[in-house]
């Protein structure tokens, strides 16, 4: 027998399918764009069933100041407007698959809280989401303050 035929067998599949996972991949990361702008303009507007429908039940929320919240506190911190946001954008975002029906969403974003005076983040994150039902939505977020350049630093 020629072992051959089984390495240029799994070649072909490869060559095959490497396109189509390609494909796959482009349209759960514009899924995953289309469920948090909607998720951030929920959270804008404090609407409850906009986040209701973009955040997992098992959300685990770290704010930078390390506050944590679940769906529910997330929810009802925006809705009796105890925390206000004015804007919030992404200089930068970026999508990679961690496994079927999770991506991981990383980059900067800026947010305006009317929050304690008026505050200005800029914050670096790590965003999971999670395809539940046919559906995308946020399972984890962790965040902190992007540290400003020290003057004189030297980058690496």
């Amino acid at each position: 027998m020629n072992p051959r035929p089984l390495p240029r067998l799994f070649l072909l599949l490869a060559l095959v399918l490497a396109p189509v996972l390609a494909f796959a991949a482009d349209d759960a990361f514009d899924a995953v764009r289309r469920a948090d702008d909607a998720r951030v303009a929920a959270t804008l507007a404090a609407d409850r069933a906009g986040l209701e429908r973009t955040l997992s039940d098992d959300l685990h929320y770290v704010h930078a100041s390390g506050k944590t919240d679940t769906k529910a506190s997330y929810i009802q911190s925006f809705v009796s407007h105890a925390t206000i946001y004015d804007t919030s954008t992404y200089p930068e975002r970026k999508f990679q698959s961690a496994g079927p029906g999770v991506v991981l969403m990383t980059g900067r974003s800026l947010i305006h809280s009317r929050t304690g005076g008026g505050i200005d983040h800029d914050l670096k994150f790590l965003a999971v989401w999670r395809e539940e039902n046919g559906v995308w939505r946020l399972l984890a977020w962790q965040s902190s303050e992007r540290a400003p350049a020290a003057s004189g630093a030297k980058g690496k």
